[in-house]
């Protein structure tokens, strides 16, 4: 099996392991402060324990959503499935606001009315187990994702981000009502829990839209991938460079300038070399390289009869330059 090939399978295993332990820590954790709610009523308890039943949601989905995203292109969705991860994103991101929403109201009527926690000893204990937990799952996601780009996963991890940060909140909260009896700092800790869901919600939906509006990749990667391409001298000047993120998986398409003398053989080899360059930077990568003979192209700087409704953007920076 081919090393690229090879390292996108032990990826896609070890994000369905994470995705499992995603739904596991969700599931043992709403359980837990489901319990511990019941018996205290902790408003900062009760907020934490509405984000976890949201986590738990968000999780399915995204166990969901990175098993069909792996899934091979098929006659039907020619560039794959990948997308589906954006999509379990965007649900993550309105639960999120949904979750939000809730906790504000309940805490800000606690603000006006207070009420009394009882076992505030328990809702302290549950809440420190289930900041072990998420700190656990947390750092599992985060090694994945520097193995490989994961938009569901990674929304997945800034939903348990702003849990941990939530299950800080809470602990202040309760904390500070079984110490000092600051009854009213408990809904107060729920305020902020909805705040930083909030804040969340904002970052998922952002990165979800940018996959599925094919938002270009960050220009160090185009970079890059120029970079990448000529570093053989038979291949100058790289231009309409495109590129869009699907998944774990990333849509690559340039024209690039070579020797108008070269062999249709010696061009095919230059162009497939280039390619596989690329597949070892970013080994997810689907490519396009159309060749162009070196000073005898048409331009694709305007819209012409071959350019369609994509003629060249021409950014108010000079292109690579060609070499002598």
């Amino acid at each position: 099996m081919p090393a690229a090939s090879a390292n996108l399978t032990q990826t896609a295993a070890l994000a369905r392991g994470v995705t499992a332990l995603s739904v596991a820590t969700a599931g043992i954790l709403v359980t837990l402060k489901a319990v511990i709610w019941w018996v205290s009523g902790s408003v900062a308890l009760m907020a934490s324990m509405a984000d976890s039943g949201l986590d738990l949601i968000a999780s399915l989905a995204t166990f969901a959503a990175v098993r069909y995203a792996a899934a091979p292109p098929d006659a039907e969705h020619r560039y794959g499935h990948g997308k589906a991860e954006a999509f379990a994103g965007l649900i993550q991101a309105g639960l999120v606001f949904a979750s939000a929403a809730l906790i504000a109201q309940e805490a800000v009527h606690h603000i006006i009315h207070p009420e009394p926690v009882a076992r505030e000893g328990w809702a302290i204990a549950v809440m420190l187990v289930s900041t072990v937990f998420t700190i656990g799952l947390i750092a599992a996601q985060t090694r994945l994702l520097r193995r490989a780009d994961s938009v569901a996963i990674a929304a997945d991890r800034t939903h348990y981000a702003a849990d941990l940060a939530s299950n800080l909140i809470a602990l202040a909260g309760i904390g500070a009502v079984a110490a000092f009896g600051w009854v009213s700092l408990d809904a107060v800790a729920g305020l902020l829990i909805a705040g930083l869901l909030l804040w969340g919600a904002i970052v998922v939906f952002r990165q979800a839209s940018n996959q599925l509006l094919d938002h270009e990749l960050p220009e160090e990667a185009r970079s890059r991938i120029a970079e990448l391409v000529m570093r053989d001298s038979r291949l100058t000047n790289v231009h309409q460079l495109r590129t869009r993120a699907s998944g774990r998986f990333v849509h690559i398409q340039m024209h690039a300038d070579l020797d108008p003398d070269l062999s249709l053989e010696a061009a095919y080899q230059a162009v497939m070399a280039a390619e596989a360059r690329i597949l070892e930077a970013f080994p997810a990568a689907d490519i396009i390289i159309h060749p162009d003979p070196r000073g005898r192209a048409q331009s694709h700087g305007r819209a012409g009869p071959h350019d369609g409704g994509f003629a060249e953007f021409v950014a108010d920076e000079e292109p690579p330059a060609e070499r002598p």
